[in-house]
């Protein structure tokens, strides 16, 4: 290859990260919906804060699912890991919740980094149980500790301090909606630069031939690590945000439909590109939300009705309203 050829393409190659990192017009409207929120609807700040947590905890499985392509069962280990970590530490040691965030999110990254080697060993189906039964086991173990998790009653009985000891949970929920919205916002943006970089890439060409991209240098298994055990802090760090906006902590947390709600969600909101894990738990929300109090009692046949009509109808043809949208907002990245 010519000095001029090398030239040109890594211009090219320039360009294209630079269209990819682009701020969509469609982002600029979900943070700020979100911030509006706070004075639009002062009434539903939480339900807008188990939104903000959901979206969280769908951005960290995103990151393993949509761009390096493994199907997990069982993150929501990493998300009650965080969950009981954050309440330890409030419990035992410090009240101050930004501390409790930031060692759940540690603890529950060392749990990913060490379970990343598991999945790197058979097929999707093999990778799926493999996840499954480390929730499971997870599960139990919190509910024969007793001593410790306060076992199938919970763990309770402690306060969690004012957010860097200024800002206090108040009644009804604006500053834990506003702590948990800037968190969201800062891994969303952290998730967001890696996966739009050379690093995101390397991950869409392992999930499209692992074989392929190892051919040419990619490193899949540490790739695959590096993502994993990322994607564990965030998850973590959503645990501990439901743990500290609740002051309680149970088994709930890890048990299985948490993470089916979440792949739920993301079959709403589309994987590949971080927003869908936030359109995903808005929609799934506030459709559980209504339909609960609707029909109480059969509100997950009309959500499973929904996703059935979904499948059928076609991601495709739902994705259409983009374009309705102005040109300069709705233009698509070149790899989708």
């Amino acid at each position: 290859m010519t000095a001029s050829s090398a030239a040109t393409a890594e211009g090219r190659a320039a360009k294209f990260m630079k269209r990819r990192n682009r701020i969509r017009f469609y982002e600029i409207l979900v943070w700020v919906a979100a911030v509006a929120a706070i004075f639009v609807a002062p009434t539903k700040l939480l339900i807008l804060t188990e939104i903000a947590i959901l979206a969280l905890f769908a951005v960290s499985l995103d990151l393993v699912l949509g761009f390096a392509g493994i199907v997990s069962l069982g993150h929501a280990a990493f998300f009650g890991l965080g969950a009981y970590i954050a309440g330890l530490i409030a419990l035992h040691f410090i009240a101050e919740p930004v501390v409790g965030l930031i060692v759940a999110g540690l603890a529950s990254g060392v749990l990913g980094f060490l379970t990343s080697f598991l999945i790197l060993r058979g097929s999707d189906l093999t990778r799926l149980m493999t996840t499954l039964g480390i929730a499971l086991m997870m599960a139990e173990v919190a509910n024969q500790m007793a001593w410790l998790t306060g076992g199938a009653d919970g763990l309770g009985g402690f306060t969690v301090g004012p957010i860097l000891g200024i800002f206090e949970f108040d009644l009804f929920g604006r500053n834990g909606y506003i702590y948990c919205l800037v968190v969201l916002f800062l891994v969303t943006m952290i998730a967001r630069r890696l996966a739009f970089s050379p690093f995101g890439l390397s991950l869409k060409a392992i999930k499209g031939n692992p074989m392929r991209a190892g051919m040419v240098g990619v490193p899949a298994r540490r790739r695959i690590v590096a993502v994993y055990t990322l994607a564990a802090v965030f998850a973590g760090m959503g645990g501990a945000l439901l743990t500290q906006t609740t002051s309680f902590v149970s088994p709930d947390v890890l048990a299985f439909h948490r993470s089916a709600d979440l792949l739920m969600v993301l079959v709403i909101g589309g994987t590949g590109y971080l927003y869908g894990g936030i359109f995903g738990a808005i929609i799934f929300t506030l459709l559980k939300d209504w339909l609960s109090v609707v029909t109480p009692q059969y509100w997950m046949f009309w959500i499973g009705l929904i996703l059935v009509a979904m499948v059928l109808t076609g991601r495709d043809r739902l994705a259409r309203w983009i374009e309705y949208l102005p040109e300069r907002f709705s233009r698509k990245e070149a790899d989708r």
